[in-house]
């Protein structure tokens, strides 16, 4: 393996370009998956523009607007890190709502968001269409753990001294949950791209050597 700096700059463009360049049938689902700290919605938004511009729309989804209810999400307690681990996101609805319909014969029919967690409502949002050969970006943590179907997939590292020191004292409860993903899942050994962020104006692309 050899690390590579690049400027945040040309990592939008270079992965711009790799999805654009990527066919996997109808359309493209890519996850964007790190560490809040590390920012996965900023990165998978700064994709958009590009990918347009590229030819090949986009949809930017992010899992946080995908979470269960605080009455399941918050039952051990709101500082609870196997349960964030384990199921905070519904990734039973982010299948069937957004990664399935833009998947091999889906209707490409999207909804955008499902709940919103800060009302604790559903978000009542309307469906969208992702066209052909569109590419869907779903951004959030702790993607890369279960079964959900992506055909290419972006994983922000940082090393566990960064973590700490990037992660808001209000939210250092989730370290322990970072750990077990990397000791458990491991995303960086299998991510199609992975992209070390401790510096977030230095990152560093982890190519084959």
């Amino acid at each position: 393996m050899r690390v590579r700096p690049i400027s945040p700059e040309l990592l939008v463009a270079e992965l711009a370009d790799r999805l654009a360049g990527t066919a996997a049938g109808n359309r493209l689902r890519v996850a964007v998956d790190g560490p809040p700290a590390a920012g996965p919605d900023a990165l998978a938004g700064a994709l958009v523009d590009p990918l347009r511009a590229r030819g090949r729309p986009a949809l930017h989804v992010r899992a946080a607007d995908f979470l269960r209810p605080a009455s399941v999400r918050l039952e051990h307690g709101r500082t609870n890190p196997d349960a964030y681990y384990e199921g905070w996101v519904d990734e039973a609805g982010l299948r069937r709502e957004v990664l399935d319909p833009a998947g091999p014969g889906g209707t490409g029919q999207i909804l955008p968001s499902l709940w919103d967690a800060a009302a604790d409502r559903a978000s009542r949002a309307a469906y969208v269409r992702l066209p052909d050969r569109g590419v869907l970006l779903v951004s959030g943590a702790l993607l890369l753990g279960g079964a959900l179907p992506f055909d290419l997939t972006v994983h922000l590292m940082l090393t566990p001294a960064a973590l700490r020191r990037r992660t808001g004292a209000d939210e250092r409860w989730t370290l322990p949950a970072f750990a077990r993903y990397a000791a458990e899942v491991d995303p960086a050994s299998f991510a199609d791209v992975v992209v070390r962020a401790d510096d977030p104006r230095h990152p560093a692309l982890v190519e084959a050597a």
